[in-house]
C-alpha cells in the first residue's frame, strides 16, 4: 500500500498541496487522510483513486456542491445508490450538451480554416 506525503501525491495527482489540502478541509474527500506520526498526511492509493475521481468531475465543470454531495453518498456506503446515479447522470447530460456545443464552434473554425486555406493555397 503506498503512502505518499503531500509533495508526493501533489507531484503524482497534478494538483498543488494548497488544493489537495482545500479538498480535504472541504468535503470533497471520502475521509479524512491518514497522518504520519509527526502529524505530516499520508495519502493512500485509495485516497489518490478518490483524487483523480474529484479532478475529473472538476475537470468536467461539476461545480463543487455537487462533487460534495457525490463524496457524501459515497460516505454514507450502501443504499444510496439511486441518488449517485442520478447525480452522475445529471452531469453527463451536462457535459455532452457542452461536448456539443464545442463540437459545433470547431465545425465553425474547420469552415473558416477551409476558407482560408483556399484563399492562400488555390487549386492548380
Amino acid at each position: 500500500m503506498t503512502s505518499l506525503s503531500i509533495a508526493e501525491a501533489a507531484e503524482q495527482t497534478g494538483l498543488t498541496a494548497h488544493t489537495l489540502r482545500y479538498y480535504e478541509r472541504d468535503g470533497l474527500l471520502l475521509h479524512s487522510v491518514d497522518r504520519a506520526p509527526s502529524g505530516h498526511r499520508r495519502y493512500t492509493d485509495e485516497d489518490l483513486r478518490w483524487i483523480q475521481m474529484v479532478t475529473r468531475l472538476r475537470s468536467t465543470g461539476m461545480p463543487i456542491r455537487d462533487v460534495r454531495r457525490y463524496a457524501a453518498l459515497v460516505r454514507e456506503g450502501a443504499g444510496n445508490e439511486d441518488e449517485r446515479l442520478a447525480l452522475l447522470l445529471a452531469h453527463r447530460e451536462t457535459v455532452e450538451q457542452q461536448l456539443a456545443e464545442v463540437t459545433s464552434h470547431l465545425r465553425a473554425i474547420d469552415h473558416k480554416i477551409a476558407i482560408y486555406e483556399n484563399a492562400v493555397r488555390p487549386s492548380a
